[in-house]
């Protein structure tokens, strides 16, 4: 199982492309940015999207992405996995045929292209050889976490959430997790702004990386832009026996 960051950064500047990953070659989790950067024929081969919540920067992307693989004539069509509550903030306020055409209608009702798809937490999604468990996490929407299983092992990624009591369970659950894809958006000079956003800073992460049974490569995303250094920092320094790194855009992982 091959992994893709396209884009891992909590906003916007020179560089900095918000959340996306490809994996393998047809499956995204989150449609930020970052997807803007996949080639033409990359795009195409996209066929399941598993959003984790609701927020700008982790389905922006989506609307283009609908746009472009649309065809009238289409075998497969593309299908978004995501909570109740996400999947109707989309056609509420995305595909509404205001700020864009409601893909689900396109080309009919009875055959729409984009489907959509409740994926709940304790539900897992099998597509292919990769099994993708949902896990809920506790933010300021309702948002979900996925771990994602081939035979070669597992990787977590942890969506946007703060300090919560349902996904070191998982985690620990998971005898080979290999990898742990974990936002921490602000430096800890900004614990409250993070706390009241429902995101981590270094010290709370710190505190629920105690948790975790496994050793598996940890890699930061979802850094607000500018702070990426200072967070890291913090976040080593808080936890200098765990292995822990930042990712950037273009970084693969292979499991």
């Amino acid at each position: 199982m091959r992994i893709r960051i396209l884009g891992c950064s909590g906003g916007i500047g020179a560089g900095s492309l918000t959340t996306a990953m490809l994996v393998d070659d047809d499956v995204l989790i989150d449609a930020g940015t970052g997807i803007g950067d996949l080639a033409l024929d990359e795009i195409d081969s996209i066929r399941h999207v598993f959003l984790t919540h609701a927020h700008l920067d982790h389905i922006a992307g989506l609307p283009m992405l609908a746009d472009r693989v649309f065809d009238e004539n289409f075998s497969v069509p593309l299908t978004v996995y995501a909570r109740e509550e996400t999947l109707q903030a989309l056609q509420d306020h995305l595909f509404n045929g205001v700020i864009w055409p409601d893909f689900a209608q396109l080309p009919t009702a009875q055959n729409p292209m984009l489907r959509y798809q409740v994926c709940s937490p304790g539900d897992t999604v099998t597509i292919g050889h990769r099994d993708f468990y949902a896990v809920d996490v506790m933010h300021t929407v309702p948002t979900l976490g996925y771990t994602v299983q081939n035979s070669g092992g597992a990787f977590a990624v942890s969506g946007d959430t703060k300090s919560n009591e349902t996904l070191w369970p998982v985690l620990n659950a998971c005898a080979d997790l290999r990898v742990l894809v974990i936002e921490v958006s602000f430096p800890d000079e900004m614990a409250g702004l993070a706390a009241e956003s429902g995101h981590y800073c270094p010290r709370t992460l710190a505190r629920d990386l105690e948790r975790l049974k496994h050793d598996p490569q940890i890699w930061l995303t979802g850094m607000k832009p500018g702070e990426e250094e200072r967070i890291l920092e913090q976040v080593t320094q808080a936890v200098p026996d765990k292995n822990i790194r930042m990712l950037s855009p273009g970084t693969v992982l292979m499991i």
